[in-house]
This record gives structure tokens, sequence and C-alpha cells, in this order.
């Protein structure tokens, strides 16, 4: 995605546009699998922002329906766009259990869950474990 199509979102989201909502957004959009603060910290490299602004970025976001948090089983809260999860379900995440690699499966569709009467469903995220195409090939 393009400078300037990661701005018209921003936009469009009611956010204002600084320095660090595009590089921040930017990284999530080319990452193709959900990032920690400390990797988005990473891949912007030395002229990151300190945490607390990425945090902040994060939250902003987040909180504009841009990014989410994915559900990863982990600690750590993994963030990522948000442009192929519907308000009720995110797609669904695969974790090789070899290279421990986590990789957005937005092509895989999974059906939403009927919940028994008395429960209301919030968000539907799906987490799958297995060994990935390239561990395989590898043995």
């Amino acid at each position: 995605m393009s400078n300037s199509q990661v701005s018209d979102l921003l936009r469009q989201a009611g956010l204002r546009l600084t320095a660090p909502r595009e590089r921040i957004l930017q990284s999530l959009l080319e990452a193709g699998a959900p990032l920690t603060q400390e990797q988005i910290a990473e891949r912007l490299g030395a002229s990151a922002p300190n945490k607390t602004t990425i945090y902040r970025t994060l939250m902003s976001l987040a909180g504009k329906g841009l990014v989410h948090r994915a559900y990863l089983g982990e600690r750590t809260w993994h963030f990522e766009p948000a442009h192929h999860c519907s308000q009720h379900q995110c797609h669904p995440h695969f974790t090789c259990t070899r290279c421990r690699k986590t990789r957005c499966m937005t092509q895989v569709k999974a059906p939403l869950l009927a919940l028994p009467k008395g429960y209301r469903l919030e968000r539907q995220s799906i987490r799958i474990e297995g060994v990935c195409s390239a561990c395989t090939a590898r043995k």
C-alpha cells in the first residue's frame, strides 16, 4: 500500500496525519503477520518512535478500527490491520510449532459459532497450530 493510501486511511478514520501513525500503519500493512510493539520498533529501525508513542499510536489506530489485537496465546499483544476482519470475527492465524512464525490465513473462511442460549458472541478468533509448508519441506 502506498504512502498516500495510508494517509487516506488515516484521514478517513478522522485521525490527524503524523509521521509515527503513517509509519506504524504502513509497517503493519506490509508485515503480513501480526506484530508486537517491539517488532514494529525493529521494523522502523533507528528512527522508530519511543515505546510509549508506539503504544499510544496503536491504541488510537485500534480505537478507530484500523488495527486490532490478534490473540496468539502469548502474553504480548500482537497488532495487525483490521481490513480482513469483521466486527465479530478475525481471520484465522497459523502458528508453526517448529519455526514459531505466525501467519495470517485470510484465505481461510470459518463460520461463526452458534453459542448456547444466554451466551452472546463478542469476537471469535481462531488460532491453528501445526507445521508450516517451509518447515515441512525442510524435514
